[in-house]
């Protein structure tokens, strides 16, 4: 068995992440312009680097600068999607997955006509990728809300934005659905419990003795509505328009056969796949509503909310998989990082530069787990290694390491299809390199693609490709027969 055929090879980025120009043709703040570099903390404890109140906030705008709000500079892809795009084409792609910057469209989240200069830019991206022959992959929401609406609301937790979101969606259903058919609503919908500024808009501080716990999972059942009520639009609006989920697939291995061990990790799996069991089987599930009435958490719903959610399922599950971990109920067990959360280290795994321990047959396991619970079609949207790259005197990277996580992971891949799993596509986080989504950092690259900016904006952001890159295009062009 190999790679079917028309699988979608690619890369995915994120627009806060990438574009910059954050203040250009009348883009108003996000979340992601007040997002600090902190060069001071400690790049594994990602609560220190996501924190957020009111006070930072107010600090942060009162400052123009961009050296310690890198993902307000990004690597100008704003001005450079051209060259990218064209490098992307040279590695063959099929797909790229990109978002739409919220507050590109509507500034502040709330106008009733969408900003003309934003909507252009995209169309123009999307066109050009139609000429190099690229799918889009547009994900709605991916950690760049309009601030106006963290500021005002405290982001999702007050259901007026979920007319705001909707207002946004059917703008861009209705301007670029010609260029796609594939549609994502929210990035890692699940993160909101572990970054609920950057997912959500919401400020701690704001949340007074209601708490921010229960905020976040008030503002998570709004999201839930809109996935719904979005997942409808697209139908009707985009003709075969496909609607995913996108979820931290957080794979957990009991730490030891010990039954509490087992016990433990039983519930964080399932506290981890609750976000797309509501987006794919349209309901809560009665274990979640159970454990949020033992913790006195109470979620406001509106009449006709469980109908919307039953009637606006997704029509396939995306997920992100980098790493692994164990749970275990001893409190001496050593913990590691991995995506924004803290796991049980596992000793038969290695790790990365930052902490990261990397395991491809978990990739393999998720594969078959989501789809024997989902029975519905998969696509990797996120996998791949931060590292520490070395650029040469002649401009190239030699990083054999990032070629031998892929290739692992993509043999993974392969052993699940061939046992039934039915896979999309895949694409890789991320093509080029990048702003981190936690710390703020441009040395934890991920790319293919080098780029010559460092932790403070310096750099003539000149792209190089790396050895990786003719590796990509080579399994590409190959469908993923030849991996050597």
């Amino acid at each position: 068995m190999s790679f079917p055929k028309g699988f979608l090879w690619g890369g995915a980025v994120a627009a806060n992440q990438v574009e910059g120009a954050w203040n250009v043709d009348g883009k108003g703040w996000s979340v992601a312009d007040v997002a600090t570099y902190k060069p001071d903390t400690d790049v594994k404890n990602y609560k220190a680097h996501v924190e957020i109140s009111s006070e930072a906030i107010k600090k942060a705008m009162d400052d123009p600068d961009d050296t310690y709000y890198p993902k307000r500079r990004g690597i100008d892809f704003y001005h450079r999607y051209k060259e990218d795009l064209q490098l992307f084409a040279e590695m063959g792609f099929k797909v790229f997955r990109l978002s739409i910057a919220w507050s590109r469209i509507f500034p502040t989240g709330e106008e009733t006509e969408p900003n003309e200069a934003g909507l252009v830019f995209y169309e123009d991206m999307l066109r050009e990728m139609k000429r190099l022959g690229i799918e889009p992959l547009i994900t709605l929401s991916h950690y760049e809300m309009p601030l106006a609406l963290s500021l005002k609301y405290n982001g999702w937790t007050d259901r007026r934005v979920i007319d705001c979101f909707v207002r946004f969606s059917r703008v861009c259903f209705e301007r670029f659905g010609k260029y796609t058919k594939l549609w994502l609503n929210f990035n890692e919908v699940d993160s909101i419990i572990r970054h609920p500024f950057t997912t959500a808009g919401i400020i701690p501080d704001l949340c007074g003795e209601k708490g921010e716990t229960a905020c976040c999972y008030q503002a998570l059942h709004h999201q839930f509505v809109a996935a719904g009520i979005v997942s409808k639009l697209c139908h009707e609006i985009v003709p075969g328009g496909r609607m995913g989920c996108m979820l931290t697939k957080l794979m957990t291995y009991p730490r030891t056969c010990k039954p509490e061990d087992v016990a433990a990790t039983q519930k964080k799996n399932l506290d981890n796949m609750f976000y797309s069991d509501v987006m794919v089987f349209g309901e809560y599930p009665v274990m979640i509503l159970r454990d949020l009435e033992r913790r006195g958490i109470e979620i406001q719903m509106e009449p006709g909310d469980l109908h919307i959610i039953k009637n606006g399922t997704v029509d396939f599950i995306s997920f992100s998989y980098y790493m692994s971990m164990t749970e275990s109920v001893d409190p001496n067990a050593e913990r590691t990082p991995g995506n924004t959360v803290l796991g049980v280290k596992n000793p038969y795994l290695p790790t990365s530069d930052w902490g990261w321990q990397v395991d491809p047959v978990g990739l393999r396991i998720s594969l078959i787990e989501l789809y024997d619970r989902y029975k519905k079609p998969l696509f990797v949207v996120e996998n791949g290694i931060g590292a520490k790259d070395t650029l040469e005197e002649d401009g190239s990277v030699h990083d054999d390491y990032r070629i031998e996580y892929f290739r692992k992971h993509f043999m993974e891949m392969e052993k699940a299809i061939d046992d039934g799993v039915e896979l999309m596509g895949y694409t890789s986080w991320a093509p080029i390199d990048l702003i981190s989504a936690s710390t703020n950092q441009m040395s934890k690259r991920y790319g293919f693609i080098y780029v010559d900016q460092d932790d403070m904006g310096r750099g003539t952001l000149s792209r190089s490709r790396k050895d990786s890159f003719y590796w990509y295009k080579k399994v590409i062009a190959t469908n993923g027969e030849d991996m050597d």
